[in-house]
């Protein structure tokens, strides 16, 4: 097996990268990791350098992952901030990093594609093996699996990196059929009260919902607009994603996008006031960004969650990932579950001490997940 690494997602054809993932999972596909880099949103300049490897046997490409060298650790999720604070107080350089990640998507799905037929656990033993050399070169101080299906992450990769395992928020769908089949396993207060902000919301706004070619270039402008403001609001800085990246989203990601917006009603209606971003593939429903004009009672709680779980269970999706942290979300039916990532780290002093780091941590999130799920709002545990 020969490795191939690659310096843009565009050296490998897309229709190539696209058949090693068996998968609708929208952020794999080569059309939105070309975006992301054409965009300006991932290159050198912002931090996230491509180093996407490739696997290569008899001359047939038979396995991929994206992989980037990083400079920094924002936009990921697994924060590691503390680890790199503890480099720097030893004088030692824990930037470059390596990273196998969707940029900017704290969202679990598949990160290694592999052809049918291939000894999955080979290919991955050489994955990392490639991996190591390349850090070696680079000076990266590790390498990091962020946010990968539960399966890789315990049967492909636990005997060369560490595993740590960090909480989420997704609600599935237990067969229902409409959005009154869900609330209907509700208790009775948060019924009452979850149909309350629904009608507030709706009745203050019009809400409805736009996927794929509904979602015109305007609303996409808009949308930028909105998650630009977001990130303002928060913490005073530009967000990651160029306005290029939402112009074009709709051309890559084709009918995966969903858009909830709210207009004004009546003297104000056609105003623009807020929208919410979703991906969605034949299985999940993934709530991404959102921005509003104007602030309205209940409206960040419909547009991106009410409004996600109706689509889901009209769509028929089992999971539906709202996006990273947000305990709010449970008492709207969201179960806290694991995700999880894996780490190797280079320097054998630090890695001993991060595994009792994350020995630790692992045991504080496992019990905090037990403590959350009490809190669940059905009649009874589902």
């Amino acid at each position: 097996m020969k490795t191939r690494i690659l310096e843009s997602i565009d050296q490998c054809p897309p229709s190539l990268w696209d058949s090693l993932f068996e998968s609708k999972y929208p952020f794999l596909r080569h059309s939105f990791l070309s975006l992301l880099e054409s965009s300006g949103s991932v290159c050198a300049e912002t931090g996230w350098t491509p180093k996407h490897l490739l696997l290569e046997s008899n001359d047939k490409i038979i396995a991929a992952m994206p992989l980037y060298l990083k400079h920094h650790s924002w936009g990921e999720y697994v924060f590691d901030h503390s680890w790199a604070d503890a480099y720097a107080q030893h004088g030692v350089p824990y930037y470059p990093k390596l990273i196998s990640a969707i940029p900017f998507t704290p969202s679990t799905g598949p990160r290694i594609g592999i052809l049918p037929n291939i000894d999955s656990q080979l290919v991955a033993k050489k994955i990392l093996a490639s991996i190591r050399l390349l850090a070696e070169e680079c000076g990266a101080s590790g390498w990091h699996l962020l946010f990968p299906q539960h399966e890789l992450a315990q049967t492909l990769v636990p005997e060369l990196a560490m595993q740590r395992t960090g909480v989420q928020y997704h609600w599935h769908n237990d067969h229902y059929v409409n959005f009154d089949d869900f609330i209907g396993t509700l208790t009775s207060r948060k019924r009452k009260n979850l149909l309350k902000e629904r009608r507030l919301a709706n009745e203050q706004l019009h809400i409805t919902r736009l996927v794929g070619a509904e979602i015109t270039p305007i609303w996409w402008e808009f949308m930028h607009a909105m998650y630009q403001q977001t990130y303002s609001k928060r913490n005073g800085t530009n967000g990651y994603l160029t306005k290029d990246f939402f112009q074009n989203l709709g051309n890559a990601i084709g009918n995966q996008a969903m858009m909830c917006v709210a207009e004004g009603r009546d003297e104000k209606a056609g105003e623009k006031v807020a929208a919410a971003l979703f991906f969605f593939d034949n299985n999940n429903l993934y709530g991404r960004y959102w921005g509003c004009q104007k602030e309205f009672e209940f409206l960040h709680f419909e547009l991106c969650y009410h409004q996600g779980i109706e689509f889901a269970i009209e769509k028929n999706l089992f999971c539906f990932d709202a996006g990273a942290q947000g305990e709010h979300k449970i008492s709207r039916g969201f179960k806290p579950v694991e995700v999880h990532s894996s780490h190797w780290i280079r320097h054998s002093g630090f890695a001993e001490a991060i595994q009792k780091f994350l020995d630790q941590e692992d045991k504080h999130t496992k019990d905090y997940i037990a403590h959350a799920s009490k809190r669940l709002p059905y009649k009874k545990a589902l």
